[in-house]
């Protein structure tokens, strides 16, 4: 299929099939309240097909790190509102990330300060960046399953608040490291209990959010990412080929929006996933050449593909895209935190109107 064919994902009729992928950036309030300036880097991306936020935490106890935006509170949805508005205005779609980071975390990190949480108590190697430099990444504390069920009830609620946000949908967090993830590995959850041990179990918490969220705003509305067999924050699975297979069975009846793969390496998978999965495969092949993701399109390998950095340096990717124009290179050191400066400030092809 060609990139510039319109494309049915869930509820959303999109004009092509280039989307933005979520990306942390650590620029909302020290409360998680969305700014001015997210309004302005949100609304200058609104020509990709799709924009997916950057990952936003359903609760207090779901964030992990500085300056990362919340949609909990009403401050939250109001600050939200102003983005959907300014997307929708500019004719772009915008889904909600919900990102919970369960043990990936540092209390200093947080507005109360607490203790993180995760399926079981055990520490994640690797340091955290706080305001006061990075530090050690403590161990969390074991839900209980009362416990699971409110977090459950959290992203049900959370997906609510987007929907009063003005959002076009909701994208659960399952992949790279964090609380969904986290219940799906084999080193980070050690329960023996009915979320934990065998595939089966440790699928459940997925499947329990994720159909809580669909309950709430619609199975075309929701979207699911993974990242089978990612080893980021510390993950280790011993089944993944299995386990993803089985986790997308349990979901297939819903028929949910879409499905988000980020590609990891393993071919079969994506292939099987691909024949097996009912509705739309979003895929994210972290460092390929646009030419490359293409032809995963042309090849029917996926209905829509996501690029991170390309969209953030290149606020106008599509159009570039058709004109075979220069792309801008992204600048890492701008990447995380700061202010308008590797933000909002990507020279677009055309000059912008003020």
């Amino acid at each position: 299929m060609d990139i510039w064919t319109p494309a049915r994902v869930g509820a959303l009729e999109l004009p092509h099939r280039l989307a933005m992928a979520p990306m942390t950036r650590d620029r909302s309030t020290p409360e998680g309240v969305p700014t001015e300036l997210n309004v302005e880097y949100y609304r200058q991306r609104a020509s990709m097909a799709l924009i997916v936020t950057e990952g936003t935490q359903p609760s207090a106890d779901g964030q992990g790190y500085l300056l990362t935006p919340g949609i909990y509170t009403e401050a939250h949805t109001v600050g939200w509102r102003k983005i959907t508005d300014a997307v929708h205005e500019a004719g772009g779609h915008i889904i909600v990330q919900l990102m919970h980071t369960g043990r990936i975390s540092h209390p200093s990190n947080t507005q109360h300060g607490r203790q993180s949480v995760a399926p079981s108590a055990v520490r994640p190697q690797g340091a955290m960046f706080t305001a006061s430099g990075l530090q050690e990444m403590p161990a969390p504390r074991e839900l209980s399953v009362a416990e699971i069920g409110e977090v459950v009830r959290q992203f049900r609620q959370a997906a609510s608040a987007a929907m009063a946000a003005g959002f076009d949908g909701v994208e659960i967090h399952g992949a790279s490291g964090y609380l969904v993830h986290q219940f799906l590995s084999s080193n980070a959850n050690r329960r023996t209990d009915e979320y934990g041990g065998t595939i089966a179990n440790r699928i459940r918490f997925a499947v329990d959010v994720v159909s809580a969220v669909a309950d709430e705003i619609g199975a075309d509305r929701t979207g699911l990412r993974v990242s089978p067999g990612n080893p980021y924050n510390d993950m280790a699975e011993d089944d993944t080929h299995e386990l993803y297979l089985a986790l997308a069975a349990a979901l297939s009846p819903a028929n949910l929006a879409y499905l988000h793969l980020v590609h990891t390496g393993d071919e079969e998978l994506l292939r099987e996933l691909r024949q097996n999965w009912p509705t739309a495969l979003l895929l994210n092949r972290g460092g390929a050449t646009i030419d490359e993701r293409i032809a995963d399109l042309e090849a029917g390998l996926a209905d829509v593909i996501t690029v991170g950095a390309m969209a953030l340096a290149n606020p106008d990717l599509p159009e570039r895209i058709r004109r075979g124009a220069p792309l801008n290179q992204p600048d890492p050191a701008t990447f995380y935190g700061g202010d308008h400066r590797g933000y909002i400030d990507y020279p677009t092809l055309e000059p912008v109107l003020t």
